[in-house]
C-alpha cells in the first residue's frame, strides 16, 4: 500500500505480498468495533486492490484474536450517527465498502477469529469464502439496538444461508456457535484457531496461483446467476468465458499440463 494519506487511520493495515491483498481491522482493544473513519480506509484499502493487477485474492480479516469485527462502533454513535442525515451518511459509506467488497473481480476470503457481529457479519457475507475459528461467534443484534437493515444487505444475508435462517437471526438476535454457522452455509470451513491462519494461507496462495482470467469469469457468472434472470448480464459472463479460451494462459495451461509441470499464469 502506499504511504500518505490513504488510509487515514492506523486503526486499518493493509499488506500485499505474492498475489495476495490482506486487510485488517485493527481495533482489537473494542474488538475491532468499526468507526466511520475505519470504514472510509477500508473502501480506499478495497479501491487499491481491486486496481492492482498484482493482487489476484484479497483477505479480510481482525486484529487481536478476539474479534474479526464486532460491527458499529456505538460508544461513536453520538457524533456519528445521532442525527438522520448523520446515519444516512454513515449508512451509505458502509454501504459502498459492502458492494465494493461483493463486487470485487477477485476471489474475497474472510479470515473469522472470535466476534462476528451486526457490520462485521454483513461484511463477512460480502466475501466469496468464510473460514472461521471453532470459538467464533455470529449474530446481528440489530432488533436489540432499534437499528434497521436495508434491503441489499438482507438480500446477501439471505442469499448465503436461505430466508429461513435469517428470519431467525434477525428475529432473535442471539449469538450462533461456529457449528450453527456451518450448518447454516454461513461458514465455508470451522477450524482449530492454530489451522486457521495457515488454512487461510493455503487457500488464498492456491487461489493466486490459479488462471485469473477463469478465477474471474466463475465469479462474475456465479455473481450474475443471485440476480432476477432479467437483470443478468449474460453477454459479459461469455465474453469473460470466451477470453479465457482466447488468453495466453490457456495456452500455458495445455503445456503445463502435458509438460507436466506447474503453470504460470499471468492473468492475459
Amino acid at each position: 500500500m502506499p504511504d500518505g494519506p490513504l488510509l487515514k487511520t492506523d486503526k486499518m493495515l493493509a499488506a500485499k505480498a505474492d498475489g495476495i491483498g490482506t486487510m485488517t481491522f485493527n481495533n482489537p482493544d473494542r474488538r475491532n468495533a468499526v468507526s466511520l473513519e475505519m470504514w472510509q480506509a477500508a473502501e480506499a484499502i478495497l479501491a487499491d486492490f481491486r486496481d492492482d493487477p498484482a493482487v489476484r485474492v484479497v483477505v479480510v480479516t481482525g486484529a487481536g484474536g478476539k474479534a474479526f469485527a464486532s460491527g458499529a462502533d456505538i460508544s461513536r454513535f453520538e457524533t456519528e450517527r445521532s442525527s438522520e442525515e448523520a446515519v444516512r451518511a454513515y449508512n451509505a459509506q458502509t454501504e459502498r465498502v459492502y458492494a465494493l467488497l461483493h463486487g470485487l473481480p477477485k476471489p474475497t476470503i474472510a479470515e473469522i477469529r472470535g466476534a462476528c457481529v451486526g457490520g462485521g457479519l454483513a461484511l463477512a457475507l460480502c466475501c466469496d469464502l468464510r473460514l472461521c475459528a471453532e470459538d467464533s461467534r455470529f449474530g446481528i443484534p440489530a432488533a436489540k439496538l432499534g437499528l434497521g437493515y436495508g434491503y441489499a444487505s438482507l438480500k446477501r444475508l439471505a442469499d448465503v444461508i436461505g430466508p429461513a435462517f435469517a428470519k431467525e437471526m434477525l428475529f432473535t438476535a442471539r449469538l450462533f456457535s461456529a457449528e450453527e454457522a456451518l450448518a447454516m452455509g454461513l461458514v465455508n470451513r470451522v477450524l482449530p484457531g492454530s489451522e486457521l491462519g495457515p488454512a487461510v494461507a493455503d487457500y488464498a496462495t492456491t487461489i493466486a496461483a490459479n488462471a485469473p482470467l477463469t478465477v474471474a469469469a466463475a465469479k462474475f457468472v456465479l455473481n450474475e446467476l443471485m440476480k432476477d434472470e432479467s437483470e443478468r448480464d449474460r453477454a459479459r459472463g461469455e465474453a469473460m468465458v470466451s477470453a479465457c479460451f482466447a488468453s495466453e494462459d490457456y495456452i500455458e495451461g495445455r503445456r503445463a499440463f502435458m509438460e507436466k509441470r506447474k503453470p504460470l499464469f499471468r492473468g492475459r
